[in-house]
């Protein structure tokens, strides 16, 4: 580690919720850091909390429930996301990140049947992720790794997955937010409480992560 990276040492602050508030989550607090790598996990780790806390808004029948004939359902989502994970980060450095076993298809048709089978997989996935993400050096973020046997650097390959899992953690959002509707409890600024975050923001009661 380099004089300029830093560690993130976090202190979790848990106010007072009021009427209207969101669910601040803390232990998500941005820390500065010029690390590449303790940066990218931050972000991992922001999108799988950001999609926890709205499954963990839907019933267990919404999990199933999809828009329209073409449409997923959130259980699928996370069921298509942890297999990607696997495939993309088990060997991450030596395999290619498409694996041979690995039946994407598949990913797309039936979920696991019970709320409980589909966090282990979701967990699994992440689980897998994090053990390699984790196990880097900034050294490493030139080396070349392949998926579907194209060459990216590990910087690009990292970046390939942050945007992929922040577009379909953005869909279980919206989902989420479909199916509960006027029950629905704001995972980011609720419609007029723009002002009211910023002040929360400086007097470090909320973060921006």
């Amino acid at each position: 580690m380099s004089i300029l990276q830093t560690r993130r040492v976090h202190t979790p602050i848990q106010p007072q919720l009021r009427a209207g508030d969101f669910a601040y989550n803390s232990s998500m607090a941005h820390q500065l850091t010029t690390s590449y790598i303790e940066d990218s996990l931050s972000i991992f780790r922001q999108y799988k909390s950001l999609a926890e806390r709205a499954l963990e808004q839907v019933s267990d029948e919404q999990l199933t429930g999809t828009l329209d004939a073409e449409s997923n359902s959130i259980a699928i989502i996370v069921k298509h996301m942890a297999g990607n994970m696997r495939s993309r980060w088990t060997d991450f450095l030596t395999t290619d990140g498409e694996k041979p076993d690995r039946q994407r298809d598949s990913e797309f048709e039936t979920p696991p049947s019970t709320r409980t089978e589909l966090m282990k997989t979701w967990e699994s996935g992440w689980r897998i992720l994090f053990h390699a993400v984790e196990g880097l050096k900034e050294s490493d973020l030139t080396r070349t790794v392949y998926i579907r046997a194209e060459s990216h650097s590990v910087m690009q390959a990292i970046n390939r997955q942050i945007a992929h899992y922040a577009c379909h953690v953005g869909q279980i959002v919206f989902l989420a937010k479909h199916f509960q509707s006027g029950q629905w409890k704001s995972l980011s600024i609720p419609r007029g409480k723009s002002e009211d975050f910023n002040l929360r923001v400086g007097r470090g009661e909320a973060s921006q992560r």
